[in-house]
């Protein structure tokens, strides 16, 4: 399980424990995608993010997990390395030839490159859970990389990105120099590189703030704010938790999609030009353009909420995955079930109730889609809402009998909605 925080673990508290003693609220309010804001170590409470991740985490990653590409990449003096320069093949029996080299990264480091460790959601189990319960705080998909950079080296050149950025010094200092934007808000098909001329010209000013993160240093940077780093006197680690927020240029794309599926409905839009159309000629399109501009602000005025919201939790379901189990413990323990086990429902699993055949709801949620008879749906409320549950109370909850309850518990272990308190390898996270 994750270590205890100094702070109460109330209320974002993933958020709250990157910008303590800034509340959410505030964040929220002053902050989130308008400008930069540095917790130091120091403001809050001498927390070094010492169990997230660190020079041995490193090591153990690189020499003995096995990386391939893309999961590992190298820069130096501000380009990407081709993966040719950093890989090789594993062997006999892993013979695969993408496979990360720590001979080769130990002499690239060596002579200055930059190691990005990326994907580091999906390969360190710490950093998965606090990005996991970041993305729940914010609402927004959350990856998350990490820059190795040797003394006094500068990976990558000046430039934005086009996601906002929580960067978390965790080994070593690096000095940062941030810049106010060229291109405020930028989507993500617009990168820095679009734009390298004006980005180059804006890194010849004088900096909106130059400053050294420590470890435990945290620096919120919204999207398309300028930066570089150069590391200080020594090997330096940091994490970039990179936020990819939903915007409502994703909610135009989804009602422009659903009108278009309206559109083909409409008779007016349907009909065929008339015979001799001149395409060259605005003026003789005039008419039929302004029928299909009205038809179309009609199709899209009549796309109700609920249908973009459904569009867009369908993209936010695919984009995140649910808290991670040991498959093998959580078997061994659906098949040790008794009624005085505890479960708890798994967490980060954007469950949903769907309407089913006649007496049956199918669940769907990042885990997959089942059906089960709607008569079991307070089990279900009762896993949702109270914690701790132990399998009688489910069975009592839906007024099932001692034995039907047990199926039912071990169903939702098997499909993984559920998690077996105490079986081996279970995994902890922020709630």
């Amino acid at each position: 399980m994750t270590a205890a925080h100094p702070w109460e673990r109330v209320g974002a508290p993933a958020l709250s424990r990157l910008i303590h003693p800034t509340g959410p609220e505030e964040f929220a309010d002053t902050i989130w995608g308008r400008r930069p804001h540095l917790a130091s170590a120091q403001d809050r409470g001498g927390d070094t993010f010492a169990d997230v991740f660190s020079l041995d985490a490193v090591d153990e990653l690189v020499a003995d997990r096995g990386l391939r590409t893309p999961f590992l990449r190298v820069a130096k003096d501000g380009s990407t390395l081709p993966e040719r320069a950093f890989t090789a093949g594993g062997g006999i029996g892993a013979g695969i030839g993408d496979q990360v080299s720590e001979d080769k990264l130990l002499q690239l480091f060596a002579d200055g490159a930059t190691v990005v460790l990326q994907g580091l959601h999906r390969t360190w189990a710490p950093v998965r859970d606090l990005s996991q319960a970041l993305a729940a705080d914010l609402g927004h998909p959350v990856q998350v990389n990490a820059y190795v950079t040797p003394p006094q080296s500068q990976g990558f050149a000046d430039h934005y990105d086009v996601h906002d950025v929580f960067v978390l010094q965790v080994h070593g200092e690096k000095q940062w120099a941030l810049r106010e934007p060229v291109h405020v808000d930028p989507l993500r098909d617009e990168p820095w590189a679009d734009r390298r001329e004006a980005v180059e010209d804006r890194a010849r000013r004088a900096a909106y703030l130059e400053t050294t993160l420590r470890p435990g240093d945290c620096l919120y940077l919204p999207r398309g704010w300028i930066h570089s780093a150069r590391a200080l006197g020594g090997t330096s680690v940091h994490l970039t938790f990179g936020v990819h927020a939903w915007t409502r240029h994703h909610l135009a794309e989804i009602l422009l999609d659903q009108a278009r599926d309206r559109l083909g409905r409409a008779d007016q839009v349907r009909a065929s030009l008339p015979i001799g159309v001149n395409p060259a000629d605005a003026e003789s399109l005039a008419e039929d353009v302004q029928t299909a501009r009205e038809a179309l602000l009609e199709a899209i005025r009549a796309v109700p909420e609920a249908d973009v919201a459904l569009v867009l939790r369908g993209r936010a379901r695919s984009a995140q995955r649910p808290a991670a189990v040991s498959p093998l413990a959580q078997l061994a323990g659906a098949d040790r079930l008794d009624t005085g086990s505890l479960l708890r429902l798994r967490e980060h699993l954007m469950l949903d109730v769907l309407p089913g055949p006649e007496g049956q709801v199918t669940l769907s949620s990042r885990a997959g889609r089942f059906g089960m008879p709607a008569a079991h749906l307070p089990a279900l409320d009762r896993l949702r809402t109270g914690g701790r549950v132990t399998v009688a109370e489910l069975a009592e909850a839906a007024g099932l009998e001692p034995d039907a309850g047990l199926r039912f518990a071990r169903t939702l272990v098997r499909r993984g909605v559920a998690v077996v308190l105490g079986a081996v390898g279970e995994t902890g996270g922020y709630g």
